[in-house]
């Protein structure tokens, strides 16, 4: 489970597609990282050339898989300090690496569903995800922030999307201070 870093960085910012990809590959997760600095950059381009800034995604796996291999073995460190500095992983890429690969609650994971949740929920008025993620920490327990990220990601992209919110309909809506703005 701790191998799956490759993947994560054009799954991120492509949700839904690692499993559409990653098959094209017919390699074992475990071999990931030897097996991407082996592949040309054109093949990895080729294989996630549908998730969006494939040739970016695919430079930063290259990178991020040879530092796997240099400085940890092939193996992904448990810590967001060391993650942080491989090529391709921020904050919220470390995050979801720690949380979902080794139930380490680091932090709280803010992509965009998140970001525009915390405001309409009234959790931030804040705009920048490190910030976000500052006021998340304070309002909820270490014990919530993975699960935290998941529903409020899931909530965002069934119910409350940032063009037409879904206020008719939904759970929360008795309970958004946003939901009147949205004419539910």
């Amino acid at each position: 489970m701790s191998e799956t870093i490759v993947p994560l960085i054009y799954e991120i910012s492509a949700p839904g597609r690692m499993g559409c990809t990653l098959p094209a590959l017919d390699v074992p997760e475990a071999e990931l990282p030897a097996e991407f600095v082996r592949a040309d950059q054109a093949a990895i381009e080729e294989i996630i050339r549908s998730t969006g800034f494939f040739r970016n995604k695919a430079k930063s796996i290259l990178a991020c898989s040879a530092a796997l291999l240099e400085r940890h073995g092939g193996r992904v460190p448990g810590r967001i300090e060391e993650l942080v500095t491989l090529p391709g992983v921020g904050r919220k890429t470390a995050n979801v690496v720690l949380g979902q690969a080794f139930g380490i609650a680091s932090g709280v994971v803010v992509d965009t569903h998140v970001q525009r949740l915390s405001g309409r929920l009234g959790f931030s008025s804040r705009n920048t995800p490190e910030k976000i993620e500052i006021d998340l920490m304070e309002i909820f327990p270490p014990s919530d922030w993975i699960e935290l990220s998941s529903i409020l990601i899931l909530h965002g992209r069934k119910w409350c999307n940032a063009r037409r919110p879904q206020c008719v309909g939904c759970p929360g809506c008795s309970l958004c201070p946003s939901a009147d703005s949205f004419g539910s």
